[in-house]
């Protein structure tokens, strides 16, 4: 609903940030709290992530990307509509600028694992030893965490060339 990434772009009011959202209340809630809080260093785009990185985003023009708790997909029959595979992997290798993160986070343990191996299967990214970089705590992870469910933050570097 837009509160992490609210938080995130008013503690860093020097870093430009671009939401990228296909759920509409979500959208709708991130438009009020840019309003309430005055941000100006949020956008927001309601549209497929894959789609704006593939058609809007230039390469290497990203600093970090931040991927917290996506739809986890829980059926094994619909892993397939993950969003972190290898190809989504290239793409946001493509987009980060040398030195850029991609940082996730998720509360289901098989998809935690998937990530891990597919960020580090491909040969742009390097996996980062700190446990996890500096983030809110979202509803999802408040929700995952009362349910006794292990939240597991995933933090990659983009190797410079």
């Amino acid at each position: 609903m837009g509160e992490s990434t609210a938080e995130i772009a008013a503690a860093n009011p020097d870093t430009d940030f671009i939401a990228i959202e296909v759920h509409g209340p979500g959208v709708g809630s991130l438009l009020k709290k840019i309003e309430a809080l005055e941000l100006k260093n949020l956008r927001i785009i309601r549209h497929d992530a894959v789609e704006v990185l593939e058609q809007m985003i230039p390469d290497r023009a990203l600093a970090g990307i931040n991927l917290f708790f996506p739809d986890p997909w829980p059926k094994k029959r619909h892993h397939k509509r993950r969003l972190v595979q290898p190809a989504f992997a290239a793409l946001a290798a493509r987009k980060l600028a040398p030195g850029g993160y991609f940082h996730a986070a998720t509360d289901w343990p098989e998809y935690a694992t998937q990530i891990d191996e597919v960020l580090s299967s491909n040969s742009s990214f390097k996996k980062e030893l700190q446990r996890r970089k500096s983030r809110p705590i979202t509803k999802f992870e408040r929700r995952g965490v009362g349910l006794g469910q292990p939240v597991r933050d995933l933090l990659f570097l983009r190797r410079k060339e």
